[in-house]
């Protein structure tokens, strides 16, 4: 068969997709998915079954001459030395190494770990998750060989490698991917593939291990090993974090800012040249393509509203019902939204909060509005954040499931103070993928045209941010 398509797949919290696009227009032909087992550990054996079923839902990639995939960044997939997976891997919404995190802190200082690698140690990041093991599985931890995250691991095994062919040597990762890990030295102008910070990985993990390389933006990974539905030889890209591969799917330019509503929330914009926070609040991870995404991440969205439309008895679409018919601020309630713990502010430990409850303002349509405005005030912090690090913000992307809510989107034009635009709905972590694929196959970016969108009015309601931050803590210490 010709090979006239390229593949991009993106394997996620929750499934894995693929799409499959025309070569030369981008021009989507079909695309496929496949569950992923629930938790915030999975054996990483599941995600490559998803892969294959997702594929398979395609329809295979016989026509596909080159394939990359994007992924949930973060996951620690710890490996023996004979390619074996140590333990389930650990998620990023894993928060049992909150005090991981803290003791790196202690041990190594805020402002000198955002220097050295672009970020402060929440429980997200990899590296609090391979102090955790070393304190807590000591044993599992003496094993580990090689540390890579899911999309480097897919890679390989997508390459032919694993328990039956243990070249670990073999793994690669991209600069997008590596940001978000805690030991990646990546602000060096001079360097765009950056290098590891051995030091603090050995202080982490207690000794040294295997590390992936990492590829540079137009680097190509390898070639497809054979497997069902994929052929052997196809071209594999340098593969990426999942909001970086957002970005390419997007077209995202210096001025453009996201708020994504997915199982996690995030505000990131794209930017030539890094940030470091030493509080912690923007973690300076790199962009795919060369530039930099600093990025404010929190652990409650989407999952917000799927909680709040079960209490009220509604489905989505009566969620939003109820939200629009409240006044703009809720009657005054304030829904502090920490129903998994929070990592920006970070608040491992909180529990959510509503705030101003009368008899008056008790009303279920008062309560849908506060939860649409507490999730959204809270990515609204992130771009405030953003701002305050001197990163311009000329219009805000607006993606993610929930984004199709007329209620959410009304509540975005009111707490976001700059134009929102609504891109069409589609899987853009897997469209970044596949026009790295391209790039991979051809040594430079695609010219395909960007989604059609919606823009917002603006119609900013500064009282609703106010209140929702005088009942924000700063800290866990708060």
């Amino acid at each position: 068969m010709r090979q006239t398509a390229v593949a991009g797949i993106d394997s996620s919290t929750q499934s894995c997709k693929v799409v499959v696009r025309d070569l030369e227009t981008g021009a989507i032909l079909r695309t496929g998915s496949a569950a992923h087992p629930p938790g915030t550990e999975v054996d990483p054996e599941a995600w490559w079954q998803a892969l294959l079923g997702a594929v398979d839902a395609a329809g295979g990639l016989d026509d596909v001459a080159a394939v990359s995939i994007a992924a949930q960044q973060h996951g620690l997939v710890a490996l023996d030395g004979a390619g074996r997976v140590v333990r389930p891997a650990m998620l990023w919404h894993d928060t049992r190494a909150a005090t991981a995190a803290d003791a790196l802190i202690e041990e190594f200082g805020a402002e000198s770990l955002a220097r050295r690698t672009g970020l402060v140690p929440v429980s997200s990041f990899t590296i609090s998750k391979l102090r955790w093991l070393r304190d807590h599985e000591p044993e599992a931890a003496e094993r580990v060989a090689a540390v890579a995250l899911p999309h480097d691991w897919l890679t390989w095994r997508l390459r032919g490698f694993g328990p039956e062919r243990p070249d670990l040597d073999e793994l690669v990762t991209d600069r997008s991917d590596a940001s978000g890990t805690g030991y990646w030295r990546g602000s060096d102008p001079d360097s765009v593939c950056g290098d590891w910070d051995r030091e603090l990985v050995i202080a982490t993990l207690g000794h040294d291990v295997m590390l992936p390389r990492v590829l540079a933006p137009r680097e190509s990974a390898g070639r497809t090993a054979s497997h069902s539905g994929i052929p052997e030889g196809l071209v594999v890209g340098a593969g990426a974090g999942d909001n970086a591969g957002a970005a390419l799917g997007l077209h995202l330019r210096p001025g453009d800012a996201v708020v994504s509503i997915g199982t996690s929330g995030t505000s990131f914009a794209r930017t030539e040249h890094p940030t470091v926070d030493p509080t912690g609040t923007i973690a300076g991870f790199a962009a795919a393509d060369g530039g930099y995404l600093p990025l404010v991440a929190t652990l409650n969205a989407a999952r917000v509203l799927d909680t709040t439309a079960s209490l009220l008895g509604v489905d989505h679409a009566g969620l939003s019902e109820l939200a629009l018919a409240a006044p703009s601020g809720a009657g005054g309630l304030v829904l502090q939204p920490y129903f998994a713990g929070e990592r920006t502010p970070n608040l491992p430990d909180a529990t959510a909060t509503m705030f101003g409850m009368t008899h008056e303002s008790a009303t279920r349509e008062n309560f849908a509005r506060a939860a649409i405005e507490g999730m959204l005030c809270g990515l609204a912090e992130g771009l405030a954040a953003l701002r305050a690090a001197g990163v311009d913000i000329e219009r805000v992307l607006l993606i993610g499931g929930a984004a199709a809510s007329p209620a959410v989107r009304q509540v975005a034009s009111e707490v976001i103070d700059v134009r929102v635009t609504v891109p069409n709905a589609a899987e853009y972590v897997a469209l970044g993928a596949s026009a790295q694929a391209a790039v991979a196959l051809r040594g430079r970016a695609p010219d395909w045209r960007p989604p059609g969108a919606v823009t917002l009015p603006l119609a900013t309601r500064p009282e609703i941010q106010q209140r929702y931050r005088a009942h924000v803590p700063k800290s866990a210490e708060d």
